[in-house]
């Protein structure tokens, strides 16, 4: 155990990392894994002038466990906006690098991780995911092509992922999401009619998980008898507001013929009282 402390420690003096993640169930080695704990939290304050931006992850918190740390639910998601922050974390394909698995294109797509990433978000979670490295330390033509894809849809809608908080609610649709460790791949597809929303200070997005079947929109969370008025709908990628109205069934959004980008599309939705978060 005293081995393993210092190895511990030897890693943080030496790459002062932002995230520390036990593939545990809660800290390991009792005491031990309390003093490295600790001695991680105390560290991060000395290195950011006394601000504590140290992420300590496991799997399986109990009670006492959960506010000292951000719980884990590996390959899986929760179904509900959580009071504290937790993180799923899963991989693209195995979590070792598989020959096989990219001679048979079997990656997940960039459409699933970021609608997946936008579902997490939206309940108060945090993705971290994996893209397995070869032999040599590079990642494959397959893999490129995924990160590629998701850099371009953040490059376009990252400003509704990025410094967001919960809304009222995590989102509305059809598609059902299983909770818990294991289970992400317990649901279906997602769709245009699946809705997610984040907000940032006093505007509020609105994320469809899929491409809308049809030229209108309606966001049955922003119904006329709901609080706060809409002033202004803008799609993110494109510069001129959207037509809208708002009545007892929904807000209804007038789309463009050509939507930007190929997977979820991003509305920012600006009025009174509309933004404040969960």
């Amino acid at each position: 155990m005293r081995q393993w402390f210092l190895r511990c420690k030897d890693l943080l003096d030496k790459y002062r990392p932002d995230l520390l993640y036990f593939d545990d169930t809660g800290l390991p080695l009792g005491q031990t894994g309390l003093d490295i704990a600790a001695y991680y939290y105390n560290a991060s304050r000395q290195w950011h002038g006394g601000s504590l931006e140290a992420v300590l992850n496991s799997k399986g918190l109990t009670p006492e466990q959960v506010p000292a740390m951000v719980e884990d639910i590996e390959r899986g998601v929760s179904d509900a906006i959580r009071p504290l922050p937790w993180q799923t974390d899963t991989c693209i394909g195995e979590w070792h690098y598989s020959r096989r698995l990219f001679e048979q294109h079997g990656y997940k797509s960039a459409a699933t991780v970021i609608t997946r990433l936008c579902d997490i978000v939206s309940k108060n979670g945090n993705l971290l995911l994996s893209i397995p490295l070869r032999g040599d330390g590079t990642i494959d033509a397959d893999e490129r092509e995924v990160l590629e894809q998701l850099a371009a849809w953040m490059s376009v809608n990252g400003e509704a992922i990025f410094g967001t908080r919960p809304w009222r609610t995590f989102g509305e649709g059809p598609t059902r999401v299983a909770a818990g460790m294991f289970a992400e791949d317990k649901a279906g597809s997602f769709t245009g009619d699946d809705i997610r929303f984040t907000a940032k200070g006093d505007v509020l997005f609105a994320i469809a998980l899929g491409r809308p079947a049809s030229s209108h929109l309606l966001l049955k969370s922003l119904a006329s008898n709901m609080p706060g008025s809409v002033e202004r709908v803008e799609m993110l990628g494109m510069n001129a507001p959207l037509r809208f109205s708002r009545d007892a069934r929904g807000l209804r959004l007038e789309l463009p013929q050509n939507l930007p980008g190929r997977h979820a599309i991003a509305f920012k939705i600006l009025g009174r009282g509309l933004g404040d978060a969960a």
